[in-house]
């Protein structure tokens, strides 16, 4: 005859047994959910035919593939035109992201008005030229074109708008405005007046004193510090260089071009490269994971 005492040992072992089961199963089902959405999500990204890297030095426009394997030039001209996937753009998103991201939307009349017709350029990005404006308000704005041969796309200019409708501080620059009319992608801009901090050091007419470097690295400190301490969730901007701080008129300091920044998560998935060679960082390269750490290397 078997003892209570015995039936109580054998009901204890399969419990643990049991218990033990489960937590190896809930492990290796955790384990497998991460990696297949890992893997759908960087299929998602490989829907373009390459991932935006952007070249090192000034005035430069070039991107490279961001493969694994290996880096090979192309022109922006070889990237699709316009994706495969459905248009962000479609099925009426328009007035809900506009509402979502709280940043006023501008029509391309007002737009092409408050820039003479597109006639004062400023400069020229991996995104597209950039217009000199005067809105409506009496206000001079900087306007972002997307080119129609843009390596840039739909997707920056999402994260751009999203991010910047909820990101606010007197380190990153103010995004006022967009348009999205006749085919037309634009982003309205504060004017800074001194331009980028990449003009500065690389031209010759001005010479940055001490006292404004100084200035310059803490208002650049501050606005990456908000980032990754002051938002939530975190975001990782991932191009910090030279040519995305801008300096208005009192030459203070703003970070800029938010366009592959990304909000930092914690569950050790990697993420797709993207970033500008020469300001990248080692470990992000060559494991994949990014991240604040990554923007910290960048600004060194």
């Amino acid at each position: 005859m078997v003892h209570e005492g015995d039936l109580v040992v054998i009901g204890i072992c399969v419990g643990l047994a049991l218990g033990i089961l489960l937590a190896v199963l809930a492990f290796f089902g955790i384990r497998w959910y991460k990696k297949h959405a890992y893997l759908r999500r960087c299929a998602n990204d490989r829907s373009v035919p390459t991932h935006p890297v952007r070249i090192n030095g000034f005035g430069t426009s070039t991107e490279l593939s961001a493969s694994l394997s290996n880096s090979v030039a192309v022109k922006g001209s070889e990237y699709p035109q316009k994706s495969s996937q459905v248009s962000w753009w479609a099925h009426n998103n328009k007035d809900r992201f506009a509402s979502a991201s709280g940043i006023p939307r501008y029509p391309y009349k007002d737009i092409q008005k408050a820039t003479q017709n597109f006639t004062t350029i400023l400069g020229q990005g991996s995104f597209g030229p950039v217009y000199k404006a005067t809105m409506p308000t009496g206000g001079v704005a900087a306007v972002k074109v997307l080119a129609s041969d843009s390596s840039q796309g739909e997707r920056e200019f999402q994260t751009e708008v999203s991010l910047l409708g909820r990101l606010h501080h007197r380190n990153l620059v103010n995004l006022i405005g967009y348009c999205v009319d006749k085919g037309q992608h634009m982003l309205i801009y504060e004017f800074m007046s001194n331009g980028s901090l990449a003009n500065l050091l690389y031209s010759e007419g001005h010479i940055l004193g001490w006292e404004e470097r100084l200035q310059i690295s803490l208002d650049i400190s501050h606005g990456i510090e908000y980032l990754h301490e002051g938002a939530v969730p975190p975001v990782i901007h991932r191009d910090l260089k030279s040519a995305n701080i801008l300096l208005d008129h009192s030459m203070r300091a703003k970070v800029a071009d938010f366009g592959l920044s990304k909000e930092e998560v914690f569950d050790g998935r990697k993420s797709c490269l993207k970033g500008t060679y020469g300001y990248m960082d080692p470990a992000y390269m060559s494991t994949n994971k990014l991240t604040m750490k990554s923007d910290i290397y960048s600004l060194v």
